[in-house]
């Protein structure tokens, strides 16, 4: 059976796997997990989160060797968002906003482009966000208005982006602009935009359920003149790309569901096995048991989809776009009922702020509505399926 099981990897986790993960978890029970509470109650950036991830070379885990990263695969990334997600979700959004920002500089990308900016995304010299989202255009990505306009070896960028995580945190963003409004999203192209740009300014932050600890802001751009070379691919190809980089980073935000929910379980098992109630454990009811296990079988199922999303990013497959959609749907609805079930538990306790399982609750609500709300994660998964781009595995 041995040589056997050598031959299909796919039953579990390499060792090299299952060793970040361990070390992932330390730093995050260790570095990250003391400061969770008080970064949502104070709505501020995690710095520790930062200092402890960049100090491990987790904050961008994914930027390949050659550019000075730390070259992870799809998998290990998406054990690294998991692991940081259990303890505290905005912490989380470093890496995986580091890699949503950064990957359509990854995929189109001139080679001059990936060496300056994945180079200093490496070295800890910024982080990357993506803008995409505007105020009149947040699922129809196509019907964005921000403008960039070339003039001689320049373009100047125009407009306002929304929804933007990260943003005045991040020294880089990936900025989706119309270079020609008659051809729709065939008009679009992917800029590459520094913080320190001139006419670069950010909103209020935004006042929100969760995620309190990363910033999400408006970016306005006012008459931005950036190098032509800052172009990420050719004039028109930016929807292309940004719908590239959402297959692979819609893995990201499953990552993200899978660990707040097993956050979630992991406290509500310990509490329920603590607390006492008519003499007994609650933990030896029936109506809590099968509650538990339910929760217990929706995050592994969570988890394997979520892993199998990362094998076809990591490969490259056909059916990543299916994949992608259906583990970041189905995970973020799995972290959305575990979470509430969590609360459950603790009862009363559950809804106070003395325990972290509101916090996860509030948390995990993100996860259905970025990158795509579920609705739209279900309209990519029927075009996929009617059109027959499905593995079996």
């Amino acid at each position: 059976m041995e040589s056997m099981q050598s031959d299909f990897p796919l039953y579990g986790l390499s060792d090299e796997h299952r060793e970040i993960r361990k070390v992932v978890r330390e730093i995050a029970e260790a570095k990250i997990a003391p400061f969770a509470a008080a970064v949502d109650e104070e709505a501020r950036y995690p710095r520790e989160a930062a200092e402890a991830l960049l100090a491990s070379d987790f904050h961008a885990p994914h930027v390949p060797e050659q550019y000075g990263g730390a070259g992870a695969d799809a998998l290990a990334t998406v054990l690294v968002i998991e692991e940081i997600a259990r303890v505290c979700v905005s912490s989380s959004l470093i890496p995986a906003v580091n890699k949503l920002g950064s990957l359509p500089v990854q995929i189109s990308g001139s080679e001059e482009l990936k060496e300056k900016y994945l180079g200093k995304l490496a070295r800890g010299e910024g982080g990357f966000s993506y803008a995409l989202s505007e105020p009149d255009a947040g699922s129809d990505a196509g019907g964005m208005t921000t403008r960039a306009v070339r003039d001689g070896d320049s373009y100047v960028l125009n407009g306002a982006k929304r929804w933007i995580t990260n943003a005045g945190e991040s020294e880089y963003y990936t900025v989706m602009a119309v270079t020609d409004p008659s051809s729709r999203t065939r008009g679009i192209s992917a800029f590459v935009v520094e913080k320190s740009d001139e006419g670069v300014s950010f909103g209020a932050p935004e006042k929100k359920l969760g995620i309190k600890g990363s910033p999400t802001k408006e970016v306005y751009l006012d008459n931005v003149r950036i190098p032509a070379d800052r172009i990420i691919g050719g004039e028109g190809t930016g929807f292309e790309t940004a719908m590239r980089t959402l297959d692979h980073t819609r893995v990201t935000i499953a990552a993200q569901a899978v660990g707040v929910a097993q956050g979630a379980l992991d406290y509500a098992l310990e509490y329920a096995v603590e607390r006492q109630q008519f003499g007994r454990s609650i933990s030896d009811f029936q109506g809590m048991q099968f509650l538990l296990a339910d929760m217990g079988m929706k995050v592994e199922a969570a988890r394997q989809m979520t892993y199998a999303a990362a094998g076809r990013s990591e490969r490259g497959d056909t059916d990543l776009t299916f994949f992608g959609a259906a583990a970041k749907c189905f995970a973020s609805d799995v972290a959305m009922q575990v979470t509430t079930d969590a609360v459950q538990v603790l009862g009363g306790y559950g809804y106070t702020r003395d325990y972290p399982v509101e916090r996860m609750m509030r948390d995990a609500k993100i996860t259905q509505i970025y990158e795509g709300t579920n609705q739209v994660q279900r309209i990519v998964m029927a075009r996929q399926l009617l059109a027959g781009v499905q593995s079996m595995i």
